[in-house]
């Protein structure tokens, strides 16, 4: 159910083209941009058998960003989350979650993203669809991207950009379908905030 929410946040750089596109000020800079790990948010939630929803995390993704600030449809994502790094509030749930019987995270360590097509959907704001790998599983989704913001960080002076992204996706469709037959839902909703890095000068 962790899937890769955190990919989906990945995908929604793309928006920054599309604000400049559509005449944000001041226009976001093109170019090659990596993931900023240590501030990105990949969060999944489940339906806990209808009582509740349960949350967690997968820290420790990585990724890159090629982005075309005058034609945000010719940027390119690629996003990649550690499966042995997700958490969850029960260690024993998040040590059940890596094990075979869920995400197997010893024989498929990585859940990736790789985006195919972005529709700007407005000035701020895009669908990007791409190709998740999970469980060793490919499958087409469609990630409702959101652009933040586009400026230098006065922490380090290295220009960034941010995005929002969320979506949701049926863990069944993976093969991770453990209690679905017993009401542990089946839909996993994906939220995804994340901060690139612009490379070079």
């Amino acid at each position: 159910m962790i899937r890769h929410a955190a990919l989906a946040l990945a995908a929604s750089l793309a928006l920054a083209g599309a604000a400049a596109a559509q005449g944000a000020a001041p226009p976001v800079q093109s170019g090659t941009y990596a993931l900023e790990p240590t501030h990105t948010e990949v969060m999944f939630g489940v339906g806990h058998f209808g009582f509740s929803t349960y949350y967690g995390q997968f820290p420790g993704a990585s990724g890159s960003l090629k982005l075309d600030g005058a034609n945000p449809a010719a940027s390119q994502l690629d996003v990649s989350v550690p499966v042995a790094n997700v958490w969850t509030a029960s260690d024993k749930l998040a040590e059940e979650l890596r094990s075979a019987e869920w995400l197997d995270a010893a024989k498929f360590p990585a859940l990736t993203f790789h985006s195919t097509r972005i529709t700007v959907t407005s000035p701020t704001t895009a669908d990007v669809a791409g190709d998740l790998t999970i469980h060793g599983v490919t499958k087409p989704v469609v990630l409702k991207a959101t652009f933040k913001k586009a400026a230098v960080f006065p922490m380090n002076q290295k220009y960034m950009v941010g995005f929002d992204a969320v979506g949701e996706i049926k863990r069944s469709d993976f093969g991770v379908d453990k209690y679905v037959k017993f009401g542990l839902a089946d839909d996993v909703e994906l939220t995804i905030s994340a901060p690139f890095v612009r490379q070079g000068s």
